[in-house]
């Protein structure tokens, strides 16, 4: 992306704590609803103070990206920034999210509440079924309570005390056997095919950005 769109796309840094596990923890307590005190919530407010700090333009189209554990962080940054820019008190035209190899569940109130400010019109495009991977059990983990996020969680990690998920286990990183969402993470694929779907298929970026990455990635393929 970054060849793409140059100083156009940012990574957002500093939201993620030393360990793994501990992200982890995060976004399985956070997967569920939007955060009532988001103000109070480091890892939160240290996306959206970068993402506001940039000095965009008003005019700027805001396209929040994301995958895995990342997609909790880009929900409730996007349900934060949609509630306050109601009155395009930062952006005039409304964000664009996606939620790739998401662990946010459809049927969720965090997911139900960024379909309702979509409707409001604050948040525009959200690509979240056409950025998963198939057969991911991982998808929507996070569930609709914390207490199903963890039942989940294990599942996902020994699957052969579960009735609901099959092997191989999510803590299988193989590069050929493993868990196909740790596998795909690994993979220059995965990344074309973000590419495609986000800058190419739905041309969240315009039609500049979409002939651009579309000779990019003929480029990197020859």
């Amino acid at each position: 992306m970054k060849k793409i769109m140059g100083e156009d796309f940012e990574f957002i840094k500093g939201i993620y704590f030393k360990s793994p596990m501990m992200n982890v923890i995060w976004a399985l307590n956070n997967a569920q609803q939007p955060i009532a005190n988001l103000e109070n919530e480091k890892v939160f407010m240290t996306a959206f103070r970068q993402i506001i700090d940039a000095a965009l333009s008003p005019e700027t189209q805001l396209i929040i990206t994301s995958s895995s554990s990342g997609s909790i962080v880009a929900a409730q940054t996007a349900c934060y920034l949609a509630q306050k820019n109601r009155n395009n008190v930062y952006f005039r035209k409304p964000l664009h999210l996606v939620l790739g190899a998401s662990m946010i569940s459809p049927k969720s109130d965090l997911f139900k509440q960024l379909i309702h400010y979509q409707k409001e019109g604050t948040i525009g495009i959200i690509l979240h079924d056409e950025v998963q991977d198939d057969g991911d059990s991982s998808m929507g983990v996070g569930g609709t309570s914390r207490l199903e996020a963890y039942r989940n969680a294990f599942g996902l990690m020994l699957p052969f005390l579960s009735k609901k998920f099959k092997g191989p286990s999510f803590l299988n990183t193989n590069r050929e056997t493993g868990h196909i969402h740790r596998r795909r993470s690994q993979t220059v694929q995965k990344a074309f095919d973000y590419i495609n779907i986000i800058l190419v298929n739905h041309k969240l970026a315009g039609d500049y950005y979409k002939e651009k990455a579309i000779a990019v990635i003929k480029e990197e393929i020859n």
